[in-house]
């Protein structure tokens, strides 16, 4: 990444926005120190205990829940979901399928999270009943969902600010795992954080870990994909990506004066049919 002049930009096709020299200067500060090879390998073997102890210091409080992804994704709106079998990686509290049952979605779902204390929460819910939803805690880096779900079973999995937390030496992993339990023509619905997002550029030095990867103070990760990645990440798995795109929002609080441009990036790729010889 090259400095030009005081006033110029950078721009490239696959970014969301353009990077000012003040933006450009601070992901070079990043560089200046990073994440220490023995850090990096320990949060990896305490993710589970980290996203245990988010989970207990912020119980159901800390995401809100996400009524905004039948409005995304059309697979999630009543008409199209009914009778279907979907899969919530990284359930949290249960923020995405609660408000589809208190909607009115009729189909059966599966949450699953790396956090025992994440699907406590959930079955705490009102809402839980196993007639139509099953919580279970699982490593989705591994194959141990398929000792809860069945290959080829599901319509539908979602990944909505899941992948992220994950190292990316596992992405692949991941996906090949999802594409094993849904059935041909089945989707999952992506939605993630985008690269050179406003959270991306306020990570101080002593943050990262490695490209586009960094630690939070409370020791769970975030990475920031490009349209370009996360396509050769759903190709490489054996998907057809349907649409892959960038999402430009505002985070807005008011009382706290904040108003942020965020950068997200959505996704949905198909499981194709694979013709019999």
């Amino acid at each position: 990444m090259s400095l030009k002049g005081k006033n110029e930009t950078l721009t490239t096709g696959h970014y969301a926005r353009e990077l000012k020299l003040e933006d450009i200067l601070k992901l070079k500060s990043q560089d200046s120190k990073l994440v220490s090879k023995h850090v990096a390998d320990k949060l990896e073997l305490e993710a589970r205990k980290n996203w245990d102890l988010f989970y207990k210091r912020n119980e159901d409080r800390f995401f809100k829940d996400r009524h905004w992804t039948r409005r995304e994704f059309e697979e999630l709106v009543q008409d199209g979901c009914n009778g279907k079998r979907m899969l919530e990686v990284g359930c949290g509290a249960g923020n995405l399928i609660y408000p589809l049952l208190e909607e009115g979605c009729e189909m059966f779902m599966y949450a699953c999270d790396l956090s025992p204390r994440a699907i406590d929460l959930v079955k705490a819910h009102v809402l839980y009943s196993e007639k139509n939803v099953k919580a279970f805690q699982t490593d989705i880096t591994t194959d141990e969902v398929l000792k809860e779900i069945s290959e080829e079973s599901l319509d539908i999995v979602t990944l909505i600010f899941v992948l992220s937390s994950i190292h990316p030496c596992k992405f692949h992993q991941v996906l090949r795992v999802l594409y094993r339990i849904l059935k041909p023509r089945g989707v999952i619905l992506f939605r993630d954080y985008g690269l050179y997002d406003m959270a991306q550029l306020r990570f101080k030095p002593g943050h990262k870990i490695a490209d586009n990867l960094y630690m939070r103070q409370d020791g769970t990760r975030s990475y920031y994909f490009s349209e370009e990645y996360l396509a050769e990440l759903l190709v490489g798995a054996g998907f057809e990506i349907v649409s892959n795109t960038y999402i430009q929002r505002r985070t807005v609080n008011k009382k706290d004066g904040i108003d942020v441009p965020r950068i997200f990036i959505q996704a949905k790729a198909k499981k194709p049919v694979v013709p019999t010889t």
